[in-house]
């Protein structure tokens, strides 16, 4: 089985949180690929410029002065930062963007009906799984940034979420592949403020309802998209869970029905 493991902003920002998970994931057996965000680090860094960072309906609009901040950020400053705490701690990882090996090939978004810049759609079947299955079988395990490229020269800002579900379908085609999207939540939760209420099983047709009643709502609906797709097309398990349940049981686990 082929662990996928995406962590988000949240993890990223507390360094004392960081190295727990990164321990926890070291420890995880078998084959591994990890995949990070870090919006909130581009954010200050971005403002530290006096570059005031533009979010539409959650989403960083990227020009080209945003575009060069967020590759610094993500695929320098916080990649590699993260590569070098996981070779401290005896696991072997290789930082990557899209770009490297050609693994993730993206297309620019339209600009209609709104113009985001530099952001990137992924297609899973373009997926790199050769290359993939090159490092894995070396057992080097990959650090995926949210950075891909258009395979044209152009560096795109891709959702993290996004690039975890296409990477894990491409391990898919390599072996069965468990997808885990770990952040500061125990799960998808009916009341955010109560960590008892996490709901264990999420289908396409529940997902429908619990947005239409507005228990799943903001960043949380395309989480849950991605995870649904990724089931869809051959991942064999997808769970939602909080990072310091990398290990363990809980959760949130997404199927089709």
């Amino acid at each position: 089985m082929i662990n996928v493991v995406k962590i988000g902003g949240n993890i990223i920002d507390n360094p004392e949180a960081l190295r727990s998970f990164l321990a926890d994931f070291a420890k995880m057996e078998g084959p591994k690929i990890l995949v990070h965000g870090g919006g909130k680090e581009a954010t200050r860094m971005s403002e530290s410029m006096g570059i005031k960072a533009n979010m539409i309906e959650g989403r960083r609009v990227t020009d080209r002065q945003t575009l060069d901040i967020v590759t610094m950020v993500y695929a320098g400053l916080i990649n590699k930062r993260i590569v070098s705490l996981l070779q401290s701690l005896g696991c072997d990882a290789v930082g990557l963007t899209g770009a490297d090996g050609n693994v993730i090939p993206a297309t620019r978004r339209p600009a209609k009906p709104i113009d985001y810049g530099f952001v990137g759609d992924i297609d899973p079947s373009k997926v790199n799984d050769k290359f993939i299955a090159t490092l894995l079988d070396a057992g080097t395990v990959p650090v995926f940034c949210a950075i891909c490229h258009d395979e044209h020269g152009t560096l795109l800002n891709c959702n993290a979420d996004s690039v975890a579900s296409a990477v894990a379908r491409g391990a898919a085609a390599i072996a069965p592949t468990r997808l885990n999207f770990c952040f500061e939540k125990p799960g998808v939760m009916t009341d955010v403020n109560d960590d008892n209420s996490v709901i264990p099983l999420v289908t396409a047709e529940s997902f429908k309802k619990l947005k239409e009643d507005g228990i799943v709502a903001a960043g949380m609906i395309p989480k849950l998209q991605n995870a649904l797709v990724s089931a869809e097309q051959g991942v064999a398990e997808v769970r939602i869970c909080k990072a310091e349940a990398l290990n363990s049981e809980g959760g949130t686990i997404i199927r089709t029905a």
